[in-house]
């Protein structure tokens, strides 16, 4: 059934009301009060103009849970959700970049050691709500500033590979004085697992008799995140 001109002319002037209402709370500095879903939005309808985004965006909160989880879901899956396009899908992922860019700036331009809040806020908000493991090193030079910060490895939903031989390899390539070991849990809880005590141990021991210092093991959660230095582990 061909929808009447009239209607068609109405919702578009509703829908450009609602978006223009959003805009303002955005550009006065009320966007603190907006939701989740009018977050998204308003960033999809960036991409989109011309369809009505806000069932879409209700859709994509219902199914990834919050805004933050949403940033952080892999492209392919968000492009296979029905709606969501390449466009769309990078409408999301470039607010991600932005936001880590912003975050990690203290990191990349300070020695670690004295930014250390604001590392363990990056990480954060970098793999706090990943639904699989992944394990990343840290690479430090003698004044504790960042080298290279490097994915090692992505497993499934609950394990991700690491091996102290290719890490110390790894490390002398570099020239690297120290590292810090990072991974996550996508349970949610940062609690060490006995395989994450016995292969830190592993890799402290490695290092110790080559001059690489481990710093940190760092397990990222939803509930926090927990240090092994910290806890006494190493």
């Amino acid at each position: 059934m061909v929808e009447p001109q009239g209607n068609r002319s109405e919702r578009s002037g509703h829908r450009g009301g609602h978006r223009a209402r959003l805009r303002r709370r955005i550009l006065t500095g009320r966007s603190d009060g907006l939701h989740d879903h009018e977050l998204v939005e308003y960033l999809l309808a960036l991409a989109i103009p011309r369809r009505d985004t806000k069932p879409l965006a209700n859709r994509l909160i219902d199914e990834f849970g919050s805004f933050a989880r949403l940033l952080v879901a892999d492209a392919d899956m968000l492009g296979n959700f029905p709606g969501m396009g390449d466009t769309s899908v990078a409408a999301l992922k470039v607010v991600q970049m932005a936001a880590l860019r912003l975050i990690s700036e203290p990191v990349r331009q300070q020695p670690i050691l004295a930014s250390w809040q604001a590392l363990l806020d990056y990480l954060r908000a970098d793999m706090a709500h990943l639904a699989h493991e992944r394990v990343r090193v840290l690479h430090l030079d003698s004044k504790n500033r960042l080298i290279r910060d490097e994915l090692v490895s992505e497993g499934s939903i609950d394990q991700a590979a690491i091996y102290t031989r290719e890490v110390i390899k790894r490390a002398l390539a570099l020239g690297s004085a120290a590292i810090i070991l990072v991974h996550n849990h996508p349970s949610g809880d940062s609690t060490p697992s006995r395989q994450d005590i016995a292969i830190t141990r592993d890799i402290c021991a490695a290092g110790a008799t080559l001059g690489i210092a481990v710093h940190d093991h760092i397990v990222i959660g939803r509930d926090g995140h927990t240090s092994f230095r910290s806890k006494g582990l190493i």
